[in-house]
């Protein structure tokens, strides 16, 4: 019991430690935080308080003749005119404002008890509390939040108890009131200041984090054009340079046997060429900005004749079902990624499937849209599909995936890729490719 207490104990002496400390080594605005010109603001606020205060004094002062009374054993003229005592007194309440920044709590004390002890040796006339004043304004307005209202409280009793030179209690009372509105109209507006400046920090750093979002944003926007920039490229290099192989490979093997035919094969390149060419000039050209976007369809299924006629000029089997599969019904972005992904498909199996039979299989229904490419090929393992090298199947993986459809691969026995996309929401334009 007896540790429990002194273990308390030591906690409210290092607390009140800190207090003390934080308070004599200065405010939030500590004096590495001091600029030169804040030191000269709080120069200047010191020396116009000192300066008001004996203007007060001056104007205060004045000639009284007692004739009756109270006053009756002081009869005759009296002058009530500060002394350089009273001088030294308001220099004592007003100049350590120098330090009110960078130790408020401190300055507010000497301040205070200056006043205090001052104000009772007065001959007729009262400081001017313009020091007790800012200084509660300042630990108000650099601290708020406790602190203030304890600086502000402890000021209010302060200057309630001060005594006052006046000889009538009423008077009195009425100074040491208006004193005490003084010092809460005094914290009120260091509160009023503090917040502010907590609203304007807070508007900034959030200001700041937006800045910071939209930044974050932009770039993972243009990460996602790039991706997608990329992965066109890659299915009009891709395909268009398997099929110029193919036909490129047939005509070396036609050129002397079957002249005609390799002719045949070589103004097959030529156009495929073309074509892809025209298609990649025309990104450039968007891309660049020189000249309108294509605002023609893309190729979508009513294409896949050719993708079929590629793969059997290759010489693979080709199945091809489209009964169940209505293009009428099915949106144009949703069309066009299943025919990217069977043109994808195709030159993979071309060029590394060593396949002899494909079969493509299309479905729709009201609320998917579903392709089946599959070839008896030699296959793809887990571990071939991580080390594979290109981007074929991730693009495939990202298209389906942006209109919220599943792909899958399987490898055993031959590849068998497959999509489904969900048509529900398409049809009414509520959702988005």
């Amino acid at each position: 019991m007896r540790e429990h207490a002194e273990g308390a104990v030591a906690e409210i002496a290092r607390r009140i430690g800190d207090f003390v400390v934080s308070s004599v080594t200065g405010g939030p605005e500590g004096p590495d935080d001091m600029r030169p010109r804040d030191w000269l603001v709080d120069i200047l606020i010191a020396l116009a308080a000192f300066s008001f205060g004996c203007a007060q004094l001056v104007l205060a002062s004045t000639s009284v003749l007692y004739v009756d009374g109270p006053f009756r054993e002081m009869a005759g003229l009296v002058n009530i005119v500060p002394n350089r005592y009273a001088y030294a007194a308001l220099a004592f309440t007003t100049l350590p404002l120098v330090m009110r920044r960078v130790a408020p709590w401190p300055t507010l004390g000497i301040v205070l008890a200056c006043f205090f002890f001052s104000s009772g040796f007065m001959s007729g006339y009262a400081l001017t509390a313009a020091g007790p004043l800012i200084a509660v304004f300042t630990v108000a307005c650099e601290w708020g939040g406790r602190r203030g209202l304890i600086a502000g409280a402890v000021s209010a009793v302060v200057m309630f108890a001060t005594p006052t030179p006046l000889p009538s209690e009423a008077l009195a009372a009425v100074l040491r009131g208006e004193n005490v509105i003084f010092i809460a109209a005094a914290a009120s507006a260091g509160f009023a200041v503090h917040t502010y400046r907590a609203y304007v920090q807070e508007t900034k750093r959030r200001l700041e984090e937006a800045e910071r979002g939209r930044e974050e944003l932009a770039a993972r926007r243009v990460a996602e054009e790039r991706v997608r920039i990329a992965r066109d490229v890659h299915d009009i290099t891709a395909h268009s340079l398997s099929a110029v192989a193919i036909q490129a490979a047939a005509a070396e093997r036609l050129v002397e046997r079957d002249p005609a035919a390799a002719r045949e094969a070589i103004a097959d390149i030529r156009s495929v060429s073309k074509g892809a060419l025209d298609e990649i000039r025309s990104m450039v050209g968007v891309l660049r900005g020189d000249g309108p976007a294509a605002t023609a369809p893309a190729e979508g299924t009513e294409r896949i004749e050719d993708v079929v006629a590629y793969l059997e000029r290759a010489g693979l089997v080709v199945q091809c079902s489209l009964r169940g599969y209505d293009k009428e019904r099915v949106p144009a972005f949703v069309d066009m990624a299943l025919f990217s992904l069977i043109r994808e498909a195709a030159t993979n199996t071309v060029r590394h499937a060593r396949a002899s039979r494909v079969e493509i299989v299309l479905i729709s229904t009201s609320k998917t849209a579903s392709l089946s490419f599959s070839d008896d090929g030699v296959g793809l393992s887990s571990s071939d599909r991580r080390e594979a090298d290109g981007h074929g199947l991730q693009g495939m993986a990202e298209r389906i995936g942006a209109l919220g459809g599943t792909f899958g691969v399987r490898g055993e026995n031959g590849c068998v890729l497959t999509a489904d996309i969900p048509l529900e929401g398409f049809h009414d334009g509520s959702r988005q490719g």
